[in-house]
């Protein structure tokens, strides 16, 4: 884990910049080199049209990289997830997530980022050259974690949906996702303002957010579209399709349906098997896939993360795995109720 400060993107680039080389060519690998190209130029024209707060450090690290990929790094939503949030056994409201993404190296090269801001300290789950949060946790404030939300339908054709949705982005001014739970982590205090930003902000596209707070009470799935909420109260568990709005839309990743349904079965148990370790017993197919990359679990409460990276069977090393599903690829890391690391 690194200890980082206010200006944690730029600080964790430079720490780890081999890390954000390997993480780049990875994703864009399977691209042509101008195609890359076009799409980053196209990435920072948006962010500067949309008046993006980050694009500054966007910049520096892009500039002190010399390749392509970082500005489309900072939009590209391209994941599925499995979250559920519930009260827990030992007090407080646990998030358990799971973030699927088929982007080998995603796994073995996560990193913990323990940033300072104007309202407290707080864990990054992230890579160097990303500017946003998608997972983490707020000791004594929050956890939470973003889904990529259902592809808007709009006509038969899904990919001239995805044409038109992204059209939709490209109009658009205001702040994407990842960077808004970025503000809420760096700035709300309480579950109650995080609850709040995250519901009324007005954002580039949609997205679900799991909120999970101090209290056993206090957890939520927030169902959002540029402009409207859609809450559901702990316990609740999301994947990639709505709940709570019937908009038509088609679900993200694998069999999203039952991985919602899988998170909430009655034998998922919050308790520790061992101390210093998590009872990951509800990590299983389908919640767990070959798409796996990420696997957490956060109380805010307590101040405990338990946090795993995963890899497909070939990328983690296992060249004859049997297994369909990934593998873990990193141990088990364990932070305390200081947030310092233990394990």
């Amino acid at each position: 884990m690194h200890e980082l400060g206010a200006q944690w993107p730029e600080q964790l680039f430079d720490l780890e910049i081999e890390r954000a080389k390997s993480l780049l060519e990875s994703g864009s690998g399977h691209f042509p080199g101008f195609a890359v190209k076009q799409v980053d130029r196209l990435s920072r024209s948006w962010l500067q049209r949309a008046g993006n707060p980050y694009l500054a450090e966007i910049d520096a690290m892009n500039d002190r990289l010399a390749a392509p990929g970082v500005y489309f790094l900072n939009i590209n939503y391209e994941w599925g997830c499995t979250s559920g949030v519930s009260a827990a056994a030992e007090g407080g409201n646990l998030l358990r997530r799971v973030l699927d993404w088929p982007l080998d190296g995603l796994g073995a090269e996560i990193v913990a980022a323990r940033c300072e801001s104007a309202a407290g300290h707080w864990v990054n789950l992230t890579w160097p050259g990303f500017t946003g949060s998608i997972q983490g946790i707020a000791a004594g404030r929050f956890s939470a974690a973003i889904h990529q939300a259902p592809m808007p339908r709009r006509t038969p054709i899904m990919p001239l949906d995805w044409v038109m949705n992204r059209k939709r982005v490209w109009n658009s001014r205001a702040i994407p996702p990842a960077h808004l739970l970025r503000q809420v982590f760096e700035t709300c205090e309480t579950y109650a303002d995080a609850k709040r930003i995250l519901s009324e902000t007005e954002l580039a596209l949609p997205a679900i957010f799991l909120l999970s707070g101090i209290e056993s009470h206090e957890g939520c799935v927030i169902e959002r579209s540029p402009t409207e909420a859609f809450l559901r109260e702990s316990p609740a568990a999301a994947a990639n399709h709505w709940q709570s709005q019937s908009s038509k839309a088609s679900a993200r990743g694998q069999l999203s349906h039952e991985r919602s349904a899988a998170m909430l079965e009655p034998q998922i148990d919050s308790r520790l098997e061992n101390p210093g370790h998590p009872a990951f017993n509800w990590l299983k197919p389908p919640i767990l896939n070959d798409t796996t990359r990420l696997v957490m679990t956060a109380n805010a409460a307590s101040g405990e993360l338990f946090v795993q990276g995963f890899e497909k069977p070939t990328a983690a090393g296992r060249k004859n795995a049997e297994s369909d599903v990934a593998v873990a690829a990193t141990a088990i890391l364990y932070l305390g109720p200081d947030i310092s690391p233990e394990h």
